[in-house]
């Protein structure tokens, strides 16, 4: 009778083993994973105090938001400059181009007027001299002097018609082309200056979330230094790790389904890497046992496409459609 007792209670331990074996062995398509966020730093390549910010943290933006803005009063003096030495340039161009002022035209035209003037009087007086000569009444020299006022008067006459069309001509075409060139100059640096002005004032190229901001309102930035920092939504990926046997069963652009804890429903991923390199498990992989160990800061957002459902960091379970 002791004998069957003991036989009875070792074939219910043996069958409670097998049960307890039995559960703790599920077998399941379920891979372990993490969220992996690729962060944009936004920054500025020129240095300044943060004058605005225009964003919070877990602020979700759309493209070309204001993100923030620097002390630009350098850059905008600068841009004045080159702007007003710019206009100076084209005027001095134009002017070269046009020739003479209508004043300074206006003077050589009395200056030729005037020499008509003085050539008529000589003709007039050279006719009345060479009458006199010839009834005897003045000696030949008289003749010869107003023959020699009247050719002056004549000189006189074609030097201002040529001032005259000297005043219409523009610039020397040597003049002008290297004025050109000044002014092609000045417009250069007047880009270069705007250009330096506008990027004290960063606008958003994504949309995103902005995830965390590195500057505070009055700090001195270096130029180079992030600012903002975002994480659009498709830069969200989800990396999870399989058997190598079960890695040929996977194909690029298969759909997998997503579980993360607090999710109201899995989220659909495309598979768009397949690793060729075969590793060892990562050290640091979240399993069923060590998750309940782990705590994450959580900013809850209401979100449209859901995006903020996955957090850089967060454990995920992962299974085949």
């Amino acid at each position: 009778m002791r004998l069957y007792s003991q036989c009875a209670l070792l074939g219910m331990a043996v069958t409670l083993a097998a049960c307890l074996t039995g559960c703790t062995q599920k077998t399941t398509n379920t891979y372990q994973g993490y969220v992996e966020g690729k962060f944009v730093y936004v920054a500025s390549p020129q240095a300044g105090r943060l004058y605005r910010l225009s964003v919070t943290r877990v602020e979700t933006i759309s493209l070309r938001h204001p993100l923030f803005m620097l002390d630009a009063e350098p850059e905008s003096s600068a841009e004045l400059q080159a702007r007003a030495l710019l206009l100076s340039d084209q005027s001095r161009l134009a002017d070269l181009k046009t020739g003479k002022r209508p004043p300074e035209k206006e003077v050589v035209a009395a200056q030729l007027a005037q020499a008509k003037i003085q050539y008529q009087k000589s003709v007039d007086l050279l006719r009345v001299s060479e009458a006199q000569y010839a009834a005897g009444g003045v000696p030949q020299t008289d003749v010869i002097n107003a023959r020699a006022a009247l050719e002056s008067n004549a000189a006189l006459v074609r030097e201002s018609q040529k001032n005259l069309e000297v005043a219409a001509l523009p610039g020397r075409d040597a003049q002008i082309r290297a004025q050109a060139h000044v002014v092609a100059a000045d417009r250069a640096a007047l880009q270069q200056a705007e250009w330096r002005l506008q990027q004290k004032q960063i606008t958003s190229t994504r949309n995103g979330l902005v995830f965390d901001t590195l500057y505070r309102e009055g700090e001195w930035v270096s130029s180079g230094s992030p600012v903002v920092q975002l994480l659009p939504p498709e830069n969200i990926e989800v990396r999870f790790f399989v058997p190598e046997s079960v890695a040929g069963k996977l194909k690029l652009g298969e759909n997998i389904s997503v579980h993360c804890d607090g999710c109201a429903a899995n989220v659909t991923a495309t598979i768009t890497f397949i690793s060729a390199q075969v590793e060892y498990t990562p050290p640091v992989i979240y399993s069923n046992e060590s998750r309940d160990k782990l705590v994450l800061m959580i900013i809850a957002k209401p979100s449209a496409d859901k995006a903020s459902l996955l957090h850089p960091g967060q454990p995920v379970e992962v299974a085949q459609q």
